[in-house]
């Protein structure tokens, strides 16, 4: 388990370091309403209306806003399906036709919470960097001299929500996922940014390697 406080700080200096125009996002699937931090946003609750998954991305990363996003603060499909939190029908004309759309278990969460990395109150399941590409290159870099690896994805050109987060927690690997159209145009994502994904088990990792292009 990672040190929080180590977090923090890792989310200061990327954010630093790459010159990023927005927070690093902490993303972590909640098995139970307990682990909503104290402070947290709850769209229906606090505000009385309903937020795409894309939208709750943009409140964390650029200003800073720590959001829970359970059943009833959603209004997107995608994000309702993907994260196991309505239960989809295999008669359903439309599930059939998105048969390789990434899907949690249903039940198996209750929710997601999303928070700048800076002010992340727990160890996330899966950091989303938004990234220029000459910044994912960078990142490239780190890990290739560092981890001896290359990053592989499959792109999709829908539903960000899904393959930012649901693939690297299934597989442990880094990702690269495309904003989708409905990003684009709900939650402002740019032309020129793409989401760089860090799973949990390759954060300490990246860490280092980090801090390893930091001293030379």
């Amino acid at each position: 388990m990672i040190n929080i406080a180590d977090i923090n700080r890792f989310g200061d200096e990327l954010e630093q370091s790459l010159k990023l125009r927005t927070h690093p996002i902490a993303v972590k699937m909640l098995k139970s309403e307990d682990e909503i931090p104290e402070g947290a946003l709850r769209p229906r609750r606090d505000n009385g209306n309903h937020l795409a998954q894309c939208q709750a991305f943009s409140l964390s990363r650029r200003q800073g806003t720590t959001v829970a996003m359970l059943r009833d603060d959603h209004w997107c499909f995608a994000a309702l399906l993907a994260y196991g939190l309505e239960k989809k029908d295999e008669n359903d004309e439309f599930i059939k036709m998105v048969a390789n759309f990434p899907m949690f278990d249903y039940g198996k969460y209750v929710g997601v919470l999303t928070a700048p990395l800076q002010k992340a109150a727990s160890e996330p399941d899966v950091v989303l960097v938004y990234a220029e590409p000459a910044q994912v290159r960078q990142m490239l870099v780190w890990i290739k001299m560092s981890q001896r690896t290359l990053v592989t994805t499959v792109f999709d050109p829908i539903d960000s929500c899904a393959y930012s987060i649901i693939p690297s927690m299934q597989t442990g690997e880094y990702r690269i996922t495309f904003p989708d159209p409905g990003e684009q145009a709900r939650a402002a994502a740019r032309e020129d940014e793409v989401i760089f994904s860090i799973p949990a088990p390759k954060l300490p990792g990246f860490m280092e390697a980090f801090s390893l292009s930091l001293i030379h």
